[in-house]
């Protein structure tokens, strides 16, 4: 894939719209407040902040997010309906994504209308838009399972209508980042408008996928906070930013150092707690246990860290477990205000495997303290002839286990 990538990339982070259509999720309009601040302040371009034509208590969430003055520009979703529009309008807003179904399976089954009801929609709903001075992203619902050349043809009427850019979902989360990459570029090609790419992550691709949309020369991308969103949720944001950082060599001008920070506050205002294995925000995603990784990572962390855990604000673990190497042993004795040199380290480190394989957990200090005194000594015990061999230790079956051949590191 030749990159395409556009030289001012813009992410609408869509938390307080398609993340809060996650099942069951729902924001006060305190934590929409805070959030929206908190998006703002790390450098996000623009907020999808909500869905007036829901009614006045929608309206009024927006309209208290547009008295905060933020930076971003909001915009909110509407259906190609003036009524959805004056919603958006009689909010504050200057901005507005106009929806509509482009797939055939949608266009008939759900519509139950044909392409000819869709174009006309379309421009009827643009041309009140532009009259009232609004901002237009056109946004393709179910684009993926679209004509392309029936989007083509949308494009154009966009372009021709006064649509400042085009939305290209897929909605069901179905494309590959080479399908995606592949159709950005022929619509790029076709017809000159901007476009931005909404993904989903029904095959765990949304990130991808985002990314592909964006090298192929997408300029706005949409994210949620977490990846929240309908059904798998949608591209998340601190992944969208730290692949275009770290992946990419794209600077997307975000503080990072507050991702986790966000997590935190959207994990929890949405009953949603981040897992500790979450990429990029996860509590314990740099966290390290084998022998090898704790070893290099003690020697240099650029060995087994893409990026430094302090960038997102996050730190690092090592972790005593059953597959920790002498090293990692001795550097956690160290942390505990022990001597390792007073230790016979290849016998506390068969007692370390031994107790954490049976736990199936990780040693946590207080333990590894209680075992360290029971086997401290005055002085160093350098490895000699003259010092007993240690008692094997034994499975549950009653078999040896040699556990330091496992992780020699």
């Amino acid at each position: 894939m030749k990159a395409n990538f556009s030289k001012g990339i813009v992410i609408d982070d869509t938390t307080l719209r398609d993340g809060e259509q996650t099942a069951g999720v729902v924001f006060s309009r305190a934590e929409k407040l805070r959030i929206a601040r908190t998006l703002d302040e790390i450098g996000v371009g623009e907020l999808e902040c909500g869905i007036p034509a829901m009614g006045t208590q929608e309206q009024g969430d927006v309209h208290a997010l547009v008295d905060l003055g933020l930076n971003a520009r909001l915009i909110t979703w509407n259906r190609a309906l003036k009524s959805d529009i004056q919603a958006s309008i009689a909010a504050g807003v200057s901005a507005v994504d106009i929806s509509i179904s482009v797939s055939d399976i949608h266009i008939f089954k759900k519509l139950r209308k044909d392409r000819v009801w869709v174009t006309e929609q379309l421009k009827q709903a643009l041309d009140f838009a532009k009259q009232h001075n609004l901002y237009v992203s056109v946004g393709a619902e179910d684009a993926s399972r679209a004509d392309q050349a029936f989007l083509v043809e949308l494009l154009q009427i966009s372009k021709r209508e006064g649509a400042d850019r085009f939305r290209y979902c897929d909605t069901l989360g179905i494309l590959d980042p080479f399908t995606t990459y592949e159709r950005i570029s022929t619509l790029r090609r076709a017809v000159d408008l901007p476009l931005e790419i909404h993904t989903h992550n029904d095959l765990g691709m949304a990130t991808a996928n985002a990314i592909a949309g964006l090298r192929a020369g997408a300029e706005f991308v949409n994210t949620t906070v977490n990846g929240l969103g309908e059904r798998a949720g949608n591209a998340a944001l601190e992944e969208v930013v730290m692949a275009l950082k770290h992946a990419c060599n794209i600077e997307p001008g975000i503080d990072t150092g507050r991702l986790v920070e966000l997590s935190q506050l959207v994990g929890k205002a949405s009953n949603r707690p981040v897992p500790p294995w979450k990429a990029v925000v996860g509590e314990r995603v740099f966290s390290h246990e084998s022998g090898l990784h704790t070893d290099g990572v003690l020697k240099n962390a650029k060995n087994y860290e893409g990026f430094d855990p302090a960038e997102v604000g996050l730190q690092r673990y090592l972790v005593l477990g059953k597959h920790s190497g002498r090293q990692g042993l001795a550097h956690k004795l160290t942390q505990l205000g022990f001597d390792p040199g007073c230790f016979d380290l290849g016998l506390l480190l068969q007692r370390v495997r031994h107790e954490t394989q049976f736990a199936k957990k990780p040693l946590q200090d207080v333990e590894l303290k209680k075992l360290c005194r029971s086997l401290e000594t005055t002085a160093p015990l350098p490895h000699s002839p003259q010092r007993p061999i240690p008692p094997p230790i034994l499975n549950r079956f009653g078999q040896m286990q040699d556990l330091n051949l496992l992780n020699p590191g």
